[in-house]
């Protein structure tokens, strides 16, 4: 692979450095791209602590693009071979209007397809969502795949899932409309885990550290599935570089949904000790529905309180041979790097 060189947007964010680290790995030359200057020096940090080569790491190329304007796009794409596009809005608080997420995410996805198309670049691989299929639905039995899409108008459809679903639409219309479009892959993972480098990681993150560190003492009656961050890191260099990934969505996700009461008994049973805060309770859903006329984190959560998504990543398996870890050692992983880094309590502000 040597001399292919790979752009992946959203340097700073908690996927893009593991991508960068793997492909930099693998032999390509990476490039990336950041939103305010002087972030150089701890991307380069993290990608040591993931272990890229150190000489690699020296050589990455960076450049100052946001979703939200044209400028930095075509020098960033210019003389690559493939675009991973893993940058999207997440602020830390419920936007104040839908379009405040809808718009940078829907318009920065046809923004870097673009400059993609303009470059001549081969493949572009986006990061989209397990959010993108399995919303807005009624309750079913039947495990979501990739022929699934989020009903943006259902129930239980918050701006986020709304965004996800709209941008990954609007790539799906660009690759299959656009004249010299470049042929376009997709990635779905699920909640975002795994071992972190620094504060800068997935917002999945955060749940892990409040059952660590005592701030829950009784967990909501919620379901989701997990995926280790090198998981999915390497699900995305398997879709940018495999023939036949060209035009498919690959969810990512270590196995089907799992209760978030499971979560932290999976820290207590795998940390010992250091998982000794870990709520061992659930919140009756009433007392969810209760609490969330108080508190806003609840607020959030009670139209998911007790709906399991069944889900299946059957395709990326045996499709590209993708082997994630299991959601036991991934769980165990993100909880063990927190205590070790010294990182409970940290909130991060990701890109």
């Amino acid at each position: 692979m040597s001399g292919e060189t790979v752009l992946v947007t959203g340097g700073t964010g908690f996927l893009a450095t593991r991508c960068m680290a793997q492909a930099l790995e693998a032999g390509f030359r990476v490039r990336t791209t950041v939103r305010a200057p002087g972030r150089e020096e701890r991307v380069r940090a993290e990608l040591r602590a993931a272990g890229a080569p150190a000489e690699a790491v020296a050589s990455i190329g960076f450049t100052l693009a946001d979703l939200t304007a044209d400028e930095g796009w075509a020098q960033a794409v210019a003389g690559c071979d493939y675009v991973l596009h893993t940058a999207s809005p997440f602020p830390p608080a419920a936007p104040r209007s839908e379009d405040e997420l809808i718009v940078p995410a829907r318009e920065g996805t046809l923004r870097v397809l673009r400059a993609a198309r303009d470059a001549g670049v081969q493949r572009i691989v986006v990061t989209s969502s397990f959010a993108a299929i399995g919303y807005g639905h009624p309750p079913t039995p039947r495990p979501f795949t990739e022929d699934d899409w989020t009903d943006v108008r259902g129930p239980g459809v918050n701006p986020y899932i709304k965004s996800k679903a709209l941008a990954e639409l609007a790539a799906w219309d660009f690759a299959g409309s656009e004249p010299g479009a470049p042929e376009l892959a997709v990635v779905n993972p699920v909640g975002i885990f795994g071992p972190v480098l620094g504060p800068d990681h997935s917002s999945s993150i955060a749940m892990v550290g409040r059952l660590l560190d005592g701030s829950i003492r009784a967990v909501p009656n919620l379901w989701f599935a997990v995926v280790d961050v090198r998981d999915a890191a390497d699900l995305h260099l398997r879709a940018m570089t495999r023939p036949e990934a060209a035009g498919r969505r690959f969810i990512a996700a270590a196995g089907d949904a799992v209760s978030y009461h499971r979560i932290a008994m999976i820290l207590r049973e795998r940390l010992g000790d250091a998982a000794a805060k870990a709520p061992t309770r659930t919140m009756p859903d009433w007392a969810v529905r209760i609490g969330a006329r108080f508190v806003p984190d609840l607020r959030a959560v009670t139209r998911n309180v007790g709906v399991v998504r069944h889900l299946t990543a059957e395709r990326a398996r045996t499709e590209l041979a993708w082997t994630p870890r299991s959601t036991e050692d991934t769980v165990a992983a993100t909880g063990r790097s927190l205590v070790d880094l010294d990182l409970l309590g940290e909130r991060s502000a990701k890109e």
